[in-house]
């Protein structure tokens, strides 16, 4: 299992399928912070607040120059569907063989009422202009999550 990039390492790149069917990739953000923030599943409770938390804050992530990017297993066309029906403004990008969040050591066991499964333990990771993992914040609780994630953004 993968480790949580530590702080001053290099963000591991990625290209994935983002909606829309946009491909999405780390190398071509470099000059700009980023956020990654990794859910376990489009439309269910926690992962749809912390959606809207973060396109709320959408306005002031740009002026700040950052990028933010949701990465969940869900399909593409699961992304489009959630999206469209939250009126999301954040960018999903789907990682359905979970190469991506392995390689940011999110893709876990868990276990629910006694039944172990891998799943995607909620994480975010701001990566700053320089390509190197600034921040990362592991075991997120949704509620003031996107705020916090904002002020690190302009504290960089």
């Amino acid at each position: 299992m993968t480790a949580l990039p530590a702080p001053g390492q290099p963000a591991p790149d990625f290209t994935l399928p983002g909606d829309g069917g946009e491909p999405i990739s780390l190398s071509a953000l470099q000059g700009k912070p980023v956020v990654l923030y990794f859910y376990p599943k489009d439309d269910t409770q926690g992962c749809t607040l912390e959606a809207i938390d973060f396109t709320a804050r959408t306005d002031a992530f740009a002026a700040a120059g950052a990028v933010v990017i949701g990465i969940s297993p869900d399909s593409v066309k699961s992304h489009d569907k959630f999206k469209a029906k939250h009126n999301l403004a954040v960018r999903l990008a789907s990682d359905e063989d979970q190469s991506v969040c392995t390689a940011y050591g999110v893709w876990v066991e868990k276990s629910m009422y006694g039944r172990k499964y891998m799943g995607v333990e909620r994480t975010t990771v701001l990566i700053g202009r320089d390509g190197t993992v600034a921040k990362v914040w592991p075991k997120v609780k949704v509620d003031g999550h996107a705020e916090a994630v904002l002020e690190a953004v302009k504290a960089l």
